[in-house]
């Protein structure tokens, strides 16, 4: 019986998030000429990956940004295909070609995610082969321009970017780098290997790159990260660390809040100049940064939003949803009903209308939104 039980309570929360995850798969945004394909690596065992492509009008070639993506807490079945629409928007404008691969395991991607156990080095080389794969589809294709290619990485994608640059890549010049690594509390001194293993890409590396890191990234504190590039550039590594001290409430969600362009869209501009690539915004491409969104609530003192005891109205699977959200990377919104109705949403141009959107079809119009990125927004009179 307390088998059958168990077994029934799992099922309950894979059906929560499997809808949760089904919610979230956002259709293509054909203003972006976004598409999404299942790319075949060679070989006859090779787990197809699932690939965003978003692609400025015309026959090109297009130099090309590849940008890739984090881990999400839980099984990465369930993470959202991965679309970073404010860095798409700023190389878009710039003539470019972005390519957005998930990786082997990650949301409709075949295969099972690698996780390389303890060695974090080993980890970043795996990661690598997906996106090299993936890159190798890329190049042949006839309006891109396999001479001009930038590897751009959030978080577990930061790391997979630094991995990557060990492969001489041709046509590869820099690597961009947003808060990269992987937290493992589970392995022993886990932050000494990512230093040791930094510097190992680090000896491997001839490209130059750039860092970003806050001072209250809730993965990498400046105790973690800072030997990461110590390390790296003894080893002989071209390394900028931009080290932007705080930023909201995570220093890890910089990348996919708007907030955070202004931080750091001039570094990134000054570093496609320094490669001799485009960096300035192009006339034919200008409509591509054009966003209508919804106006960001100030933030309240209601209550910090990981304190669950404090969300009010929704019930059992609204909280589970909510514990699911909270996992999402920035931009996000979460909304809520009196009536019990909830509905969140995340990446994207417009996160705030989407959740208010989907808790509406249950909310009869009543939902407010609770949480928008790192700051709840919703106050007790809601």
């Amino acid at each position: 019986m307390r088998r059958l039980i168990l077994g029934s309570i799992g099922w309950a929360l894979w059906l929560v998030l499997g809808l949760v995850h089904a919610q979230e798969q956002v259709p293509p945004d054909p203003s972006l000429n976004e598409r999404v394909e299942m790319v075949a690596p060679p070989g006859f065992l090779a787990a197809r990956l699932e690939t965003t492509f978003f692609k400025p009008e015309g026959d090109g070639p297009f130099p090309i940004v590849v940008i890739n993506h984090g881990r999400q807490a839980g099984n990465v079945y369930f993470q959202a295909r991965y679309r970073p629409l404010h860095a798409v928007r700023y190389f878009m404008q710039r003539g470019y070609a972005v390519v957005v691969p998930m990786r082997t395991g990650f949301s409709r991607s075949g295969g099972s995610y690698v996780g390389g156990g303890c060695n974090i080095e080993s980890n970043g080389h795996v990661q690598a082969r997906d996106v090299k794969a993936v890159l190798d589809h890329v190049t042949r294709l006839p309006w891109a321009d396999p001479q001009r290619i930038l590897m751009v990485g959030q978080s577990h994608g930061g790391w997979t970017t630094l991995a990557f640059g060990t492969l001489a890549y041709p046509g590869l010049r820099g690597l961009v780098n947003f808060a990269g690594g992987l937290r493992q509390e589970s392995c022993v001194g886990w932050e000494a290997n990512l230093a040791r293993a930094a510097a190992a890409y680090g000896s491997q590396t001839r490209l130059p790159s750039v860092w970003f890191y806050g001072d209250n990234d809730s993965y990498f504190s400046p105790e973690v990260f800072r030997p990461m590039h110590e390390n790296y550039v003894a080893a002989g590594g071209q390394a900028q660390l931009v080290a932007f001290g705080r930023f909201g409430s995570d220093a890890h969600a910089l990348f996919g809040s708007g907030a955070g362009r202004p931080i750091w869209e001039p570094v990134m501009t000054a570093f496609l100049q320094r490669l001799n690539l485009p960096h300035e915004v192009l006339a034919p491409f200008e409509r591509y940064g054009a966003i209508n969104k919804m106006a960001v609530p100030p933030p309240t003192n209601y209550a910090a939003a990981s304190d669950l005891s404090r969300l009010p109205h929704v019930r059992d699977s609204g909280r589970a949803a909510y514990v699911s959200f909270l996992e999402r990377p920035a931009p996000r919104a979460f909304a809520i009903a009196p009536s019990g109705a909830w509905g969140w949403a995340n990446g994207g141009d417009d996160p705030l209308k989407r959740a208010l959107d989907h808790c509406n079809r249950r909310g009869a119009g009543a939902c407010r939104l609770y949480v928008v990125d790192e700051d709840v927004v919703w106050s007790a009179g809601d």
